[in-house]
């Protein structure tokens, strides 16, 4: 007995043969014509391109005449992982990012469509809510919560005072701790320049390009200052990252906790610009938590 979603190794009649190729290679040109549109259109970032694509990918693959679907699948989006680096000029991080949600939605269909074929029919109902979902992105109001934000909070063994001095004096390039960055090869400001916290006060922070993308640089303005807060505003970014994230705003506020002690708190406001809301929303939250901490710690504020 074949289970379902397992490959079926018998032989299939010539003319069920030529079936599945004709519609492996429809669904293939549909597939291709929308991921030229993609590009044309500049909806590269929604989850048409992480969701739907594979899906259409998955299906028109698992269709083929093949004892190994699943492993065809696997070599198809690899191969088009590969393509989209090239092309698209990703850097490693973003193809290491969107690798796992390309890969699940690929197998999971292969899945699915080898069990209709084995007459599981229940599970078809997987393949359209994958397709709607896929079109989150494609317009602003099919997007889902794209405004996030992130807090840091240390504790410091310093003074209110001392807190804002240090501000004052500005950022300084560091050295980064976090282990996650460190893994993905997250690149770091190597050249900071400016300092002060009142009004019109910039500060800029460069990066060098590398191979995991090209350099750039993000300006920042002071556009609200009070005796325990500053508020940062948002010049420039040149860097890569503009492509997956448009700041808003960024906040540091400090309060007294004892008389040695003080409670800094960084909030980054920012919009995302992947799709879909449930894979990229973590992610991206997960990650700019971790570069706000790098932030305090260019700060001197660890």
């Amino acid at each position: 007995m074949v289970l379902p979603g397992e490959d079926d190794d018998r032989p299939q009649p010539r003319g069920q043969w030529r079936a599945r190729w004709m519609l492996a290679a429809v669904i293939g040109l549909i597939g291709a014509a929308v991921y030229t549109a993609m590009v044309v259109t500049g909806r590269g970032d929604s989850a048409l391109l992480f969701v739907g694509v594979p899906t259409l990918l998955a299906i028109a693959v698992a269709n083929t005449p093949t004892n190994s679907a699943y492993g065809r699948v696997t070599q198809a989006i690899t191969l088009g992982l590969l393509a989209t680096a090239v092309m698209w000029h990703e850097g490693f991080i973003c193809v290491v990012l969107a690798a796992p949600l390309l890969y699940v939605t690929g197998w999971l269909v292969t899945w699915v469509v080898l069990a209709i074929r084995r007459r599981f029919r229940a599970y078809a109902f997987v393949l359209p809510l994958l397709l709607l979902s896929s079109g989150e992105g494609l317009t602003g109001d099919l997007r889902v919560n794209p405004d996030q934000a992130v807090e840091v909070v240390r504790v410091l063994p310093m003074t209110v005072d001392e807190v804002a001095a240090t501000l004052a004096a500005g950022p300084h390039a560091a050295t980064l701790r976090s282990p996650v960055l460190k893994a993905l090869g997250m690149p770091v400001p190597q050249q900071v320049e400016g300092d002060g916290l009142e009004l019109g006060d910039r500060w800029m922070f460069g990066y060098h390009g590398s191979a995991h993308g090209p350099g750039g640089h993000i300006v920042t303005e002071v556009t609200g200052r009070s005796a325990r807060q500053v508020r940062f505003g948002f010049v420039t970014d040149t860097t890569i990252n503009a492509r997956w994230f448009t700041w808003n705003d960024a906040t540091i506020s400090w309060q007294q906790v004892d008389d040695r002690h003080t409670e800094v708190r960084l909030h980054l406001g920012y919009e995302r610009r992947l799709d879909p809301f449930w894979y990229f929303g973590p992610i991206q939250e997960g990650l700019m938590h971790e570069g706000g901490a790098h932030l305090l710690d260019m700060l001197a504020l660890r």
